[in-house]
């Protein structure tokens, strides 16, 4: 058997598994909200915020477990780990810029894989259906964690302010401001009245792309959790009509659209660096024909 096969075989076979717990909850569906387990104090710690944690120790260990001591020749592990740096490094450099890229990639890559996962882990039998009595009623034990507003928020919140970091450092005050608010046209290309009443125009296009950038959190995380949310809702309804093959398709589906979300979520961070750190990397010695030393022969 073709390790194709296999693989859609095993996938088959944990659809399956995971179509028959959903169907156990598939009438109540996934709440909106996540439920308290316990607090440590006055904190309190939901399912979701397990789910999170658990996701977080698999990867650190996993991730330990596939490197272990890094070699010139990799293991098979290595190797793996090494494939999905590399691809994703190839993928944002072009898009955040020389300078920035090496700052900013620890950031993507945490936020891509760490997604990644949290969004596969909603298809994982058990979770979201798994319960325990807490107070007199049944309370979800897991519950995927990008399934909560409260963690999509985080994620963008986090992403926000490590743009705000990194545009501060490798742009600078200045070059923001411009980016933002300064005059674009070329002063010897057109009159001198259009010219200064321009500057009114990018002034007002600056507000705009300040509001834009305010609503860059809200937007990141109501992507994230509307089609995670939803999608767990989707399994559980299908498992609703039909516990056994109905589900199947859409197990597909959504591990396509979890890894969608996770690689939509990490490039559009890497544009908004890129947006402002991005400027002017393209461009060598050889393209500015009046700053190379051999101009002039």
């Amino acid at each position: 058997m073709s390790l194709v096969k296999k693989l859609l075989l095993s996938a088959g076979f944990f659809a399956y598994g995971t179509a028959a717990f959903a169907a156990e909850a598939a009438h109540e569906g996934v709440s909106a909200k996540a439920e308290e387990l316990f607090r440590v104090g006055p904190l309190p710690v939901t399912n979701s915020m397990v789910t999170s944690w658990l996701v977080a120790l698999v990867l650190i260990v996993a991730i330990r477990l596939a490197i272990k001591k890094p070699k010139l020749i990799p293991s098979r592990g290595q190797a793996i780990v090494e494939s999905v740096v590399t691809g994703i490094l190839d993928l944002v450099s072009p898009i955040v810029g020389k300078k920035a890229v090496k700052a900013a990639f620890p950031l993507l890559i945490a936020l891509f894989v760490f997604i990644l996962i949290q969004n596969w882990s909603g298809l994982f039998p058990g979770v979201g259906t798994l319960k325990i009595l807490k107070g007199g009623e049944w309370t979800e034990l897991i519950r995927p964690g990008n399934a909560d507003m409260n963690g999509t928020i985080a994620l963008a919140l986090v992403s926000f302010l490590a743009w705000l970091y990194l545009v501060l450092r490798f742009a600078g005050p200045k070059a923001i401001f411009f980016d933002l608010f300064g005059n674009k046209a070329d002063k010897r290309e057109i009159p001198a009245f259009i010219y200064y009443f321009l500057f009114l125009i990018f002034f007002g296009v600056g507000i705009i792309e300040i509001i834009s950038i305010a609503f860059r959190p809200v937007s990141l995380s109501f992507r994230l959790f509307g089609n995670v949310f939803g999608g767990e809702n989707l399994l559980h309804s299908m498992s609703a009509l039909c516990r056994w093959g109905l589900p199947v398709p859409f197990y597909f589906l959504e591990a396509l659209i979890g890894f969608v979300q996770a690689f939509v979520f990490t490039l559009l961070v890497s544009v908004y660096v890129g947006l402002i750190c991005n400027h002017g990397d393209d461009h060598g010695p050889e393209d500015h024909g009046s700053d190379h030393p051999e101009a002039s022969h």
